[in-house]
């Protein structure tokens, strides 16, 4: 009878996880598809209708006006740049950083990473960073976007946490075969953590490609702009101010064409994000679920 009980139990817990889920995906892809939809449809269409699947409420004037100007390709070209070198050397340092960590005979160790866990929490702040930057000489060059956050404090915890659940007769093994440490990080420890390398990489990837706010600080010269801050400018460029000098007529055309641009610009934006997660994806999976098991 008990068994029967709890069978029963664990089927009404195994349905509401499954609705639960299901609203989360509702809610998360909702959104997307509209969008999406969205960027398609006449602003005065959307306003009236909303998502509407007549044809003759559907435009790419959107793209049009976003791909017409020459600064888009070399926006998305710097972004990716910017996000692939800077994913690089984050997932290099936090390794670097990682493995030492994690072995409890290091010496200092406590101490170290009660160092780490405090750069989490204070900073210096924006002008002592901007005059180090200067004063390195990076401003107005990928170094200055890419370096300045390279170290990633969370990132070393999920990549220090991984190397402490693999096994470590793994290590001892290869001490008996004469292997030194540089060795065994290199030729064992690397290969086995690539799940937690890929989910590094995502992570920083994602934070650098979807960041504007560092090269409107750093970067002056507009060639050097990544795409999150040209497309900004676009989306600026085109909203009507309130002082504007002109008829109705033009503050409304104005205000047309910028809600075009708006979720045209969302579109191409996330567009790279969500055609990279798919390769990603039993990595991610396997990363963060391997990397929460011993803390």
């Amino acid at each position: 009878m008990n068994a029967q009980l709890q069978t029963d139990f664990d089927k009404r817990i195994l349905w509401i996880n499954r609705i639960l889920l299901g609203l989360v995906v509702l809610i998360t892809f909702v959104p997307l598809v509209y969008i999406l939809l969205a960027s398609f449809i006449e602003p005065s269409a959307l306003l009236a209708k909303g998502i509407s699947l007549d044809p003759n409420d559907w435009t790419m004037e959107g793209y049009k006006r976003v791909f017409s100007d020459s600064s888009i390709l070399r926006g998305f070209l710097n972004s990716f740049l910017y996000s692939t070198v800077y994913a690089l050397i984050t997932v290099a340092l936090s390794m670097l950083t990682a493995y030492p960590l994690s072995k409890k005979d290091l010496p200092g160790r406590r101490l170290i990473n009660a160092f780490l866990v405090f750069t989490m929490f204070f900073g210096g702040g924006l002008v002592p960073t901007y005059l180090l930057v200067k004063n390195l000489g990076m401003l107005n060059s990928i170094w200055a976007i890419v370096l300045p956050g390279a170290i990633n404090v969370w990132n070393i915890i999920l990549a220090r946490t991984y190397f402490q659940g693999l096994p470590e007769e793994l290590v001892e093994s290869a001490k008996l075969d004469g292997a030194n440490d540089f060795q065994i990080f290199i030729k064992i420890m690397l290969p086995l953590a690539k799940p937690i390398m890929f989910v590094l990489f995502l992570y920083a990837f994602v934070g650098q490609w979807n960041s504007y706010f560092d090269a409107m600080i750093y970067l002056k010269d507009p060639n050097l702009e990544p795409l999150q801050l040209v497309l900004r400018k676009i989306l600026i460029q085109n909203t009507p101010e309130q002082n504007m000098v002109g008829g109705q007529a033009a503050m409304a055309e104005m205000k047309r064409i910028a809600e075009m641009i708006k979720y045209a610009t969302i579109v191409i934006s996330s567009a790279p994000l969500l055609i990279m997660y798919p390769f990603f994806q039993k990595y991610f999976d396997k990363g963060v679920m391997v990397g929460s098991l011993k803390g």
